[in-house]
């Protein structure tokens, strides 16, 4: 299915409420772990996942929105 279905029922807008916070939390965490890690490489492993969960978060929200934010 490529489209979004005008209604989402209750229990799928609390899933998609958990998965947006799971990635929106992993951003923070990373983001904050990238500011205290010495090593290049780790930090830049961490910065790599910290924009990988935020876009997660926002496609989720585009989701929510009706694809109205970016589409």
């Amino acid at each position: 299915m490529n489209t979004v279905p005008d209604i989402i029922s209750t229990k799928d807008l609390a899933y998609l409420e958990d998965m947006f916070n799971w990635n929106f939390n992993a951003s923070k965490k990373a983001n904050h772990f990238a500011a205290e890690v010495t090593d290049p490489d780790l930090k830049q492993c961490m910065e790599e996942a910290a924009v990988m969960h935020a876009n997660h978060a926002k496609q989720i929200l585009n989701i929510l929105g009706g694809g109205q934010n970016g589409q």
